[in-house]
């Protein structure tokens, strides 16, 4: 069973009654399904945060809307650019027997060989994408880069298989990969003339020793 959150069902769908239950502390939201009409509802700030470190990014919770409980997720949130505060949540009602599609965290594990070396460690992805039944989505997925070397990439096929979910990206997808160690460049103030005859200098004497001869 997942952990439970307290909600209470928003009735008056104002404008002005969101800013109202933001300065109380609270965090408007709505609750949707396959079969399941969307449900206004709200929800304590620090109860929302408390659960969601309890459960993870994509943890079960058991949604009690006035007695009545519902197993969601958490579908997506909108955040405050400047103050980081939680403006608005989807949940997503889950049928714990059906296969759901969620993002999650990718974690890159290990110190890399080549960043021994000076290479420098690039992670272009950060997050992947599964399907699996609910109490399956794992929190994160691992990839274990201590023996990527200068110059070796590693892809989603790389990733270690499991039986409890499906990755859904390209197994072509770089997921990380060691650059090599920057070299430094001599940046010279101003042109300098190349050692050697220059290439017009045969030229011109033979041009000058015509015009005298003549």
């Amino acid at each position: 069973m997942g952990a439970v959150l307290k909600a209470n069902e928003r009735t008056d769908l104002q404008h002005s009654s969101l800013k109202r239950l933001r300065a109380e502390g609270n965090i408007p939201a709505v609750v949707y399904g396959r079969n399941q009409e969307s449900q206004s509802v709200y929800v304590d700030s620090v109860d929302f945060l408390k659960t969601i470190r309890e459960v993870g990014r994509n943890g079960i919770i058991s949604l009690d809307v006035g007695g009545n409980t519902t197993d969601v997720m958490l579908s997506d949130y909108q955040e405050d650019s400047i103050k980081r505060d939680i403006l608005h949540a989807d949940f997503i009602a889950v049928d714990m027997g059906s296969e759901i599609t969620a993002t999650v965290r990718l974690n890159l594990t290990g110190e890399a060989a080549g960043v021994k070396d000076g290479g420098v460690l690039q992670q272009p992805v950060h997050e992947i994408s599964v399907t699996a039944t609910p109490g399956n989505i794992p929190a994160a997925v691992e990839l274990d880069v201590t023996n990527l070397q200068v110059g070796e990439t590693l892809m989603v096929a790389d990733l270690k298989a499991n039986n409890n979910y499906q990755i859904n990206d390209d197994e072509s997808l770089v997921l990380a990969s060691i650059l090599a160690p920057r070299q430094e460049e001599e940046i010279s103030s101003g042109e300098q003339q190349e050692p050697g005859t220059p290439e017009n200098e045969e030229g011109r004497e033979t041009k000058a020793s015509e015009e005298s001869e003549s």
